[in-house]
This record gives structure tokens, sequence and C-alpha cells, in this order.
């Protein structure tokens, strides 16, 4: 291995090392000296509290850049650290720091210390600020005081609560902040944007947890900096200047806090107002204006020739010299530069209202003459002047004056003459206005004159008169062809000219009445022109309702105009009037043309009278004329409603205003109920109601009946005529000759008893037939076949009248048990006899001549059980009856077939009565007799065992023929052939 020695030439190379090492070591103690900084010294404060703005001054050496730092000092919170460079102003530094709240709210800590890059010195010694919340100052306080800030800014208040008390709330404007706590005691909060405050500006107020009764608190006054417009100077007197100007916007600062002007470094005291002047005594040509606030200063310049600016002053001590017609207005003023001026007036005149303007000019012009004036009228004037060369502006206007003008003598009047349609009239005249009377009327003088005759009437009427009456009757004692009226109006000055009027001795016949159609200049009306209308036209109007003593308006038209618009503060909507044009001459007047018309046409303000009638199924409307007065206007017809239901149905329009009916037609019974509605041009009136209930109607009803006669009459007359035409049969069938009764033999001798030998017919055959026809109902005659007592046929030869009939009957019962037509035992085989079907019943020893005896049963009892009721007849050969007198006996057990009913009813018919009274024979008797067995039913007299004819009752039984055949004889009328 290799081994170290140590030589001479070793010793010489280690000299330089430490050579090296001795230089190193001496930089490096030069550089740490060096890096050391030094401390700021000599740090100061100087606060503006006002501003809030806080300088800081330090010595710094040679360092440039430095940290700063400021601390609230009771919580050690930072409110600013930055670094800085400053450069030196006569070696020491200077920072300005604006704080964000009131310096008075807290103490600040300030400190500050050099750096160079990142090597920074110690801080130097702690600089304090102190503040208003030191325990020392232990009352409540609120900063900033008293503060005037622009709209629109942003400012912090704080509160330093009292000693001991706890912070509550902070109020701005009565609205509460949003506070932070920068102390111990002190609570600051931040309004932003803040808007203009009142002329006492705007409160903050502080108030602890106790809430006291009187809080703590400041005042803001927030506003706006100065700013004008509108500045010139001018002058009034030619040597001095006035300069005005106006605040172009309130600054919203008043009291200390408003602004202050200067005019040319010249102060100008001026007082609230909007409009400032400032006088200088001696006109400069050139002026500059300040003015200065709490916020801001504004300035503005001008600069003019004295000769332009001049702005006169108002004319002084005003008079007037006064006549009727004219008057002169005279004035001073005040600055005797103005005579040598040349000047240019303007004079204002007011009468009632009206308002008139004159100019004149002059040099150093003084008064002015006032024409066209109205007599007795008041005036009022005003005067104001300005430099006629180099016009500025017009001076102003002097203090009103008044005066009044003389009197003078009334215009004539206007007048005109109305008549009346009975040869009466009115002279009628306009009262005059104030200006045409020309002071107080005292009356009216009114003359009527004959220039013929050379005649007049004179009458004195009041001032307040407008119409003479005239009578043509009266004035025709005249004896003239021209009459003319003639008004004079009178005051303390005198008499006015004569207005006068040529009375119409006749009656003007009134022609057809046109159209007028109203505009927004009036009613026009035109007219050709007239050579014989040498004074005019004129139109006169009415009320259309007026028939007498009407209030007449007018207006005259010059000769040669052929047009106008009739106006009047009179007329009314809703009146109708009538226009009259006339042609005026020396002559008279002359009627030319009649309009009439409305302003306004409105509805009809009354409906019409409805009246309803009924006319079989119709119904007549018919109503009334409304009355002029109620019009309104032109009708243009009716609207007929049926208004029975809700609501109005409209049946027709009846455009034509003549026809005020009108025939509902087809209505049906019952209640009806129509509406009738006037219209005009403006639309319907409330319409007239009226109701009507359809009932059958009488005329009808008198037309069925008389129709109903009318047939009724018709048919008789035919019956009439028929039965006429067929007397013979009608007698025939209604009123049959009954003939007389022809006996055989000699009836002269007295004859001796009757044969009472029983006929060879006195027995009773029964057949049964099974068969039941329900469709016959009564018992019908059916003639039986001629046999002889043996049984055998007779032949040919005539039947006898005492022959008995074979009688068939149909007995309506549904009892189909056996009869037993003999040997009955009791009442019950008596019903039962009559319960069969069908019976043939042959009756003999019955002795009539050629009648038959029929029974009719009713079945309707037969069938209810009852005893039925047979109708015993016996019909003559001529018709008549034979009724035995018999009487009934009581029922008994011999009876089978019938019962004694029937015989009752027949006895009671009357007719003959025999002597003895009779019963029924029973067959039984008949065979216990040995003999033939006596007639059924026959009735026998004392002596006889014959039927008796009837005594002393046949016309009772002709009588009451016709009503036994009343049944039969319309068939037999119609179905006969024999006359």
């Amino acid at each position: 291995m290799p081994q170290f020695s140590v030589s001479a030439s070793s010793k010489s190379n280690c000299c330089p090392l430490w050579l090296i090492w001795v230089l190193l070591g001496l930089s490096a103690v030069h550089t740490h000296a060096k890096d050391v900084l030094g401390v700021p010294q000599q740090v100061s404060l100087s606060p503006d509290r006002f501003s809030r703005q806080l300088s800081i001054s330090w010595l710094g050496g040679a360092a440039t850049t430095f940290d700063l730092m400021i601390l609230r000092t009771e919580l050690n919170e930072s409110v600013f650290y930055e670094t800085l460079s400053v450069n030196p102003v006569s070696g020491q530094h200077l920072w300005n720091w604006t704080s964000a709240e009131p310096l008075e709210c807290t103490s600040l800590s300030i400190k500050v210390r050099s750096r160079d890059g990142h090597m920074t010195s110690e801080w130097s010694n702690t600089q304090i600020l102190r503040g208003n919340d030191l325990p020392s100052n232990d009352k409540c306080q609120v900063y900033p005081l008293d503060r005037v800030v622009p709209v629109g800014a942003n400012t912090t208040f704080c509160c330093i609560v009292e000693e001991g008390k706890v912070f509550d709330d902070l109020f701005y404007s009565g609205a509460v902040m949003n506070t932070t706590r920068l102390s111990r005691r002190t609570y600051a909060g931040t309004v932003v944007n803040q808007g203009p405050s009142s002329s006492s500006g705007t409160n903050v107020v502080c108030y602890n947890s106790l809430r006291a009764k009187e809080p703590c608190g400041t005042v803001v006054f927030v506003g706006y900096p100065p700013l004008l417009s509108d500045f010139v100077c001018e002058t009034h007197d030619l040597i001095s200047a006035v300069c005005h100007w106006t605040e172009a916007r309130d600054t919203m600062l008043y009291g200390k806090r408003r602004s202050s002007y200067s005019l040319n470094k010249r102060d100008c005291l001026q007082r609230g107002q909007k409009h400032k002047v400032c006088t200088v005594d001696h006109w400069e040509g050139n002026w500059t204006l300040v003015a200065v606030n709490f916020l801001g200063q504004y300035s503005l310049n001008d600069s003019a020739e004295i000769l332009n600016r001049v702005h006169l002053v108002a004319p002084t001590k005003v008079s007037s010299v006064v006549n009727a017609w004219n008057a002169t207005v005279l004035w001073q003023w005040k600055y005797r530069s103005y005579s040598s001026l040349r000047l240019v007036c303007q004079v204002e005149l007011t009468c009632n209202g009206t308002k008139t303007n004159l100019t004149v000019s002059g040099v150093g012009l003084q008064s002015v003459v006032l024409s066209d004036l109205y007599p007795e009228e008041d005036y009022s004037v005003q005067v104001r002047c300005g430099a006629q060369l180099n016009f500025w502006k017009w001076g102003n206007w002097s203090e009103p004056f008044t005066f009044k003008t003389d009197t003078y003598v009334p215009e004539a009047p206007d007048v005109w003459i109305w008549m009346n349609r009975d040869n009466t009239g009115r002279i009628v005249w306009k009262p005059l206005t104030r200006r045409q009377s020309h002071g107080q009327i005292t009356g009216y003088e009114f003359t009527l004159w004959s220039a013929e005759e050379n005649v007049q009437h004179t009458q004195i009427f009041s001032p307040g008169t407008t119409a003479a009456p005239i009578n043509l009757t009266q004035i025709a004692a005249f004896s003239s062809d021209k009459i003319i009226a003639t008004i004079i109006a009178k005051n303390v000055k005198g008499s006015s000219q004569p207005a006068s009027v040529v009375v119409p001795l006749r009656l003007t016949e009134p022609i057809a009445l046109s159209r007028a159609v109203y505009t927004e200049r009036g009613f026009p009306m035109t007219w050709q022109s007239d050579a014989n209308a040498t004074c005019g036209h004129v139109v006169e109007w009415i009320d259309a309702v007026c028939t007498r003593d009407c209030s007449v308006e007018w207006i005259k038209v010059a000769a040669g105009q052929t047009n106008v618009s009739v106006v009047s503060a009179n007329f009314q909507p809703g009146v109708r009037y009538i226009f009259s044009l006339y042609s005026c001459s020396s002559e008279g007047r002359e009627l030319l043309q009649r309009q009439q018309g409305y302003v306004q046409e409105l509805v009809p303000s009354s409906s019409v009278l409805l009246s309803t009638s009924q006319q079989n199924s119709d119904v007549l409307l018919s109503w009334g004329e409304i009355p002029l007065l109620n019009r309104r206007g032109f009708l243009l017809g009716y609207n007929v409603y049926n208004s029975t239901g809700s609501e109005l149905k409209l049946l027709v329009n009846l455009p034509d205003k003549g026809n005020r009916s009108y025939t509902v037609k087809g209505l049906s019974e019952g209640s009806h109920k129509f509406t009738v509605k006037a219209y005009t041009s403006a639309g319907e009136d409330t319409g007239a109601t009226a109701s009507i209930t359809l009932e059958l109607y009488a005329d009808w009803l008198i037309l069925e009946i008389l129709t109903s006669l009318g047939i009724t009459t018709l048919f008789l007359v035919i019956v009439s005529f028929i039965c006429y035409k067929k007397r013979k049969w009608v007698k025939k069938a209604f009123y049959p000759d009954i003939p007389e009764p022809k006996l055989p033999g000699d009836w002269s001798r007295r004859q001796g008893p009757l044969d009472v030998k029983p006929s060879s017919h006195s027995i009773m055959h029964i057949v049964e037939k099974p068969e039941w026809d329900s469709s016959k109902e009564a018992l019908v005659v059916i003639p039986e076949e001629d046999e002889d007592e043996e049984g055998q046929g007779m032949g040919d030869e005539p039947v006898d009248t005492d022959e008995p009939t074979s009688l068939s009957y149909y007995n309506q019962v549904v009892d189909e048990r056996p009869i037993r037509p003999r040997f009955p035992d009791s009442s019950d085989s008596s019903a039962s006899s009559l319960d069969s079907a069908r019976t043939d019943v042959t009756y003999t020893g019955i002795q009539t001549s050629g009648s038959s005896l029929v029974f009719q049963l009713d079945s309707q009892a037969s069938a209810e059980g009852h005893q039925p009721h047979a109708d015993m007849s016996v019909n003559g050969g001529g018709g008549g009856d034979y009724r035995p007198q018999m009487q009934a006996r009581a029922p008994s057990d011999d009876i089978a077939l019938v019962s004694p009913e029937p015989f009752i009813e027949a006895a009671s018919g009357g007719g003959y009565k025999p002597q003895s009274s009779w019963h029924l024979d029973s067959p039984v008797e008949g065979e216990e007799s040995g003999g033939r067995a006596p007639s059924l039913g026959s009735p026998t007299s004392v002596a006889s065992t014959q039927f008796l004819l009837p005594d002393g009752e046949e016309d009772t039984e002709e009588r009451r023929q016709p009503s036994s055949s009343a049944t039969t004889w319309f068939t037999n009328l119609l179905s006969s052939t024999k006359p």
C-alpha cells in the first residue's frame, strides 16, 4: 500500500490554502453584515377623523419596501396588512390609509417592518391610535357625527355601547342594520346606496338591551353637489348688471349645508329660492359664477354688451282719460335713462274676461290711446315695454289699472212680430245686452202708426218688457193698408233709433213642412235669391207644441245672402222646432218655406194608449196617437209584440206611423198579452201592454143557433109538405075510421036470454118445442089454421069473427124444466109453466069479433123469479079495443098458467066492466061439469057468457089508437106508395 510522507515541498503548498480560507471567512462576515435589515424608526400617526384617513410616517433607512400591519387593538384582529413600495420624501416614508369605519369607533395598532425580498427586519414599535371606546369614556356614542354624504354612497356607522350595558340594535331611518362587533363595546353596520335625506337629515339610533328612553345616535345628511343652469346677466338702468340663474337640481342640503355662490369672486348672498339673482353695481361684460357645498362645486360663465341686455322695469303710476267710445292710458318710468331710449310697448286690455293686445312704439313712450271701446263698460289695462333696437326681452307688466267708459244712447232693438190664428199677436223685441244698451235702460216706447192717415197710438213699457200685444180687429180702425209698429229704447242719455216692423193685416196661409236636419253647425237653411227682399230675410223658430203667444226666436239675414245655419243656446234635445223663412221688404213679410226638426231625437217619453177587442178568433189591437210633446222625435212606426211568454216576440213591424191598428189572427182560447212600442231613430219607448182573454165568441154561437133553427124550420116545412101531399095515408095511419057495429037480426024487439053454449073451440092446446130462438123477445101473433070442431078444415069459408085465434109467444127464460100444462097445484107450478123455451097456446071459447089476445112477458122479471106481467088487449076488426069489466081475485092454487097481475093491468085500462067478478076457469072444472070447459079467462056477465060490446068508450079507444100505431108510422110513410 502507498505511504504518506511530508517533505519541504508540502509546507510550501499549505500557505496558499490557509489564505483562501481566511478570504472566504472575511467574505462571509461581510455578507452577513449586509443581510441584516434595519428596523423602521420614528413611526408616527396623523389621523383625519372627518375623512377617516390615517397618515403613517417612519424612517426606514435605505430600504424601499415595507410591510404595514394595522390591528384592532382590543380583539387583535387584522384590519390591513400589505407590502408597500414607498419612495422616501426628505428621508422619511409616508403612507395614507382610509378606514372603512370611523376612526373614533375603536383603537388601532400600527406596526411597520422593512423588507428586502424574502428578508424582513423586526417590526417597529407598535403605535396605537386610540378610539373612543376606552373605559374612561363610558357614555353611549354613535359615529360619524352629522356627516354629509352624496346620494348613492355607502356609509359605515358604529355604536359604542355605554359601559356596563349590552348592545341590542342599530337603526338607520327606522330600519335595523346588520352589525359586526369591532371591540368589547363597539358594533358597526354599513348602509349601501343611500337615498336623499329630508331637510332635517336621516337619523341613526343605537339601542342597548335595556331600551333606554333616550338612546344615543347621530344624523347623516345625504344630498347632491350643486348643479346650475340659465346663467345670464342683464341691465335695468343701463348702468348696473343683474345676473340670475337657476338650480337645475335640488341639492337636498339646507341650512348651513346649502350651496354658496360667488360672482366674479364676490359673494352673492342667496336664500333658498330656486331662481337666484345677484347684482353688480357696474357692467363688466364678463362674469363667472361658482357654486360650492359640502359635496362639490359648479361654475358657469357669461359675457355680453350692455345695450344688448336691456330689460325694462314695469311702468308706474298708470292713469287714464275716459270717454264713451275711447280712453287714453298714461304711465311713468322709474329711470330717466328710458326717456332717450326707443321703446316698443304692449297694452293688454281686458273686458268681461276677454283680453285684447295692442302694440305701440316711440322714444321714451309714456301713453297710448285705446279706441273702439263700448260705453258703460268696465275695462282693465296693463302695460309693458322693451328696447326696440337690439330687442332683448319684454319688460315687466305694470300693475292692472281699471276704468269705466261713459254712458251713451242705446242701440235700436231687434223687433219682430208673431201672429196667432185668431187675428191677435204680439210685437216682440230682443232685450238689449249691456253693450247694446250703453247704460241702464229706463223703458221702451211702443207706437202703432199709419203713414197714410198720420195716426199713431203710443204706449210706454217698463225696462223688463219684451212684447206688446196687438189685435188686427182693432187695427182695422185705422182704415189703412199698411200699419207700422215701432219700438224705441231709452236710457239716461236719451232714446235709441226706432226699430220698426210692418204689421200683416191678413194671416199668412201655412205651407207644407219639410224635414230639417241638425248638423254640428246648426240647422242649415238655403233659399233662392229674391230681389224683392230689400231688407233681407228673417228666420224664426218656435217650439212645435206651442199654439198661442209662443216664445219665438229669430235671426235676421242681410240682403243678398242665401243661406244660414240656425243655432241657439236654448235648443234642447227631444224638442221639435218649426223654422219659418220670411222675405222682408218695405211692404211687409212673405212666408217662403217652413221646416221642422230636432237637435237630437230621443225615444218617446210616453207610450200609446192600447186597447183590444175580440173579433171571433182574432184580436184587434188599436192605439191612439202619442202627443207631440212626448214623441221627442219623428215617429218611424210601431212594433207589435206578443208578450204572453217571458220574452217579447215580434209579431209585426208597422213602418207607417199613420196605421194605428193591427189584427192578430188565428188565436186560441185563453189569455193573451200584447205590447205595442213606438220607435224613433233613437229607439223604442217602454211600450204599452194590454191583455185579453178569448172566450167562445157570441157571434159564432148565435150563428150556430140560427143555423139550427133554420135547419129545423126547413125540416118541419118539408115534413108538413109531405104530410099534406099524403094526407089520405096520414089520416088512415093516424086517424082511421072506426066501423059501426052491425048486428044481424031484428034488434027492435026484445031479445031473450043468450045462448050460453060454450064454443067448440074452448080447448087449449099446448105444443112444446125444444128449440129456442133467443132473438125473439116478445109474443108474436101467429094466425092459426082454420079447423072445425072435429079437426077438419073449413075450406074457403069465411072465418067467423068469434073463432079463436092461435097465439104463439116466446118466453125469455132459461129454465128448461118440463112444463105441466094441466092441473097446477101451486104458484110454483104456475111459474114452472112459464119456464119453457117456447110454448104455443091456442085459446078457444073466447068470442071476439076478429080479435086476438096478446100476452107479453117481461123476460127480465121472469129471469129474476118475479111474476111476469102480460099485456092483454082485444083488437077488433075496426081497430077498436074491447076491455071487459073485470075485477081481480086473489091468487089461488087453481091458477096454473099466469098470475092475476096481467089481468089487473088489463082491467085498469078501463072499458066495459061486467056486473060480477070473474076468475080463470080451470080445466078441472070443465071436466067436472061434464060438458065443454068454459072459456079460459073469459069474463062473463050476469045474463051472458059472451063478450059484451064496449059502451061509451069508443072515442077514448079511437084516441089511443094513433099512439098504439106510432111506432110504425114513419116506416110506413117511407115505404108506402099509397096516396
